[in-house]
């Protein structure tokens, strides 16, 4: 093994370090982002090991002084699950419209999907099928990561849909605040209200509001 061969090697590392800590910067790295630039996987061990890399998750890295939104945890899933949708509770909190504070992220799924699993923080998974998957999502920043959201009026028709999951009360608050912050429109309540089937059931609270 030659002295150029060495030095070589030393230069690539060196750059696959800068290269990860650039990304770090932007919030968080899956270690199956780095085969895309022809990083080794070994770079991340090596900066954890000195401090400048923390390990959060299952192939999941953030720099040790980064300044996490309190919706960090909600990014941290959507980056191992980027096709996931945050829903119910969490999207309740996202959208800053009830005092509950879950302590699961609320996720919804495609019906014949692979559940999630994560050691932290803990899921709860519901499944989702045709245009309840597409209808109502949005795509949020947080911390660097793409979350896909359902939308305040898609989320509060999940909450009568869910009631006896999360409570009555619950999507009763969600309505009441999200319809008095002028946040939603009686159509859009209406037209989530039909795509989550429960138009009936919504009736006489959307009739109280008008």
């Amino acid at each position: 093994m030659t002295t150029t061969y060495i030095l070589q090697q030393y230069v690539d590392m060196k750059d696959s370090y800068e290269s990860i800590l650039n990304l770090a910067n932007g919030g968080l790295i899956r270690s199956r982002d780095l085969k895309a630039l022809g990083i080794p996987s070994v770079a991340l061990t090596r900066l954890v090991r000195r401090g400048l890399l923390t390990h959060i998750g299952r192939g999941l890295y953030a720099h040790p002084n980064r300044a996490a939104s309190e919706h960090a945890s909600l990014a941290e899933v959507s980056s191992q699950y980027p096709q996931a949708i945050i829903c119910l509770l969490s999207a309740l909190r996202i959208h800053d419209v009830t005092t509950q504070a879950p302590f699961e992220v609320w996720l919804a799924i495609p019906n014949k999907a692979r559940a999630p699993k994560m050691d932290y923080p803990p899921l709860r998974t519901l499944r989702f099928s045709g245009d309840a998957l597409i209808e109502g999502i949005e795509e949020l920043q947080v911390d660097g990561v793409t979350l896909r959201v359902t939308n305040l009026a898609r989320t509060v028709a999940d909450c009568f849909k869910f009631r006896n999951k999360i409570g009555l009360d619950v999507a009763l608050e969600a309505l009441q605040e999200s319809w008095r912050s002028k946040r939603v429109t009686m159509d859009e309540l209406w037209r989530y209200a039909k795509l989550c089937r429960v138009a009936n059931v919504m009736r006489p609270y959307l009739e109280s509001l008008s």
